[in-house]
C-alpha cells in the first residue's frame, strides 16, 4: 500500500468539497458567530483554508512548538482572498507530500508549547488528523452557514439544498 498516493488522493477529494464550502462564505458575515464561545465565520473559514499547510509540517518538521513559533493568524478580508489562501495552502501541502517518502511517515511528530506536550503522532497519523480536522471544521462551517440561511452544497452525498450530487 502506498500511503503517499492514498493521502494525495484523499487531499484532492477533500479539496473539492472544501472549495465548494469556502466559495459560499459571505464576506458580509465574516464577523458573525452563533455563540460567544464559537469562532467567527472568518476565523473558522480561514482556519479551514490553512489546514493543508499542516501536511507540510508533517513531512518537513518533527514538531511544532508554539513557544518557539507563536501562531500567526492569516488575515483575509474577502472571499477571493480566502479562496486564494486555501489554494496556496493546498498547493503547499500537496507539493511537500509529493516529495515525501513512505519511510518518513513513520517518524514521530510532536505538538507542544515549550515543555508542555499537547500530543505526539507519527507523521502519517498527523496527516490523518489534519484531514479529520478539515472535515470537522468544514462541518462546523456548514452549520454556521445553515444558521445564516445560506444553501449548503453537496459533499459526500446530496444536501437538503443540493440534491444534484
Amino acid at each position: 500500500m502506498d500511503m503517499i498516493k492514498t493521502f494525495l488522493k484523499e487531499l484532492e477529494e477533500e479539496a473539492q468539497t472544501t472549495r465548494k464550502m469556502l466559495a459560499i462564505v459571505p464576506t458580509d458575515k465574516f464577523d458573525w458567530q452563533p455563540h460567544p464561545k464559537s469562532m467567527t465565520v472568518k476565523v473558522l473559514a480561514t482556519h479551514i483554508a490553512e489546514l493543508p499547510t499542516w501536511v507540510t509540517l508533517a513531512v518537513t518538521t518533527d514538531e511544532l512548538d508554539f513557544a518557539a513559533t507563536p501562531y500567526e493568524k492569516k488575515e483575509v478580508n474577502t472571499n477571493e482572498e480566502l479562496m486564494a489562501f486555501f489554494e496556496a495552502s493546498l498547493e503547499d501541502g500537496r507539493s511537500h507530500l509529493l516529495k515525501a517518502n513512505e519511510e518518513l511517515l513513520s517518524g514521530e511528530w510532536t505538538l507542544r508549547n515549550g515543555e508542555q506536550i499537547y500530543t505526539k503522532f507519527t507523521k502519517a497519523e498527523l496527516i490523518r488528523h489534519v484531514y479529520s480536522q478539515i472535515i470537522h471544521h468544514r462541518a462546523q462551517l456548514g452549520v454556521f452557514l445553515r444558521l445564516l440561511d445560506i444553501p449548503i452544497p453537496a459533499s459526500y452525498g446530496s444536501s437538503a439544498d443540493d440534491v444534484n450530487f
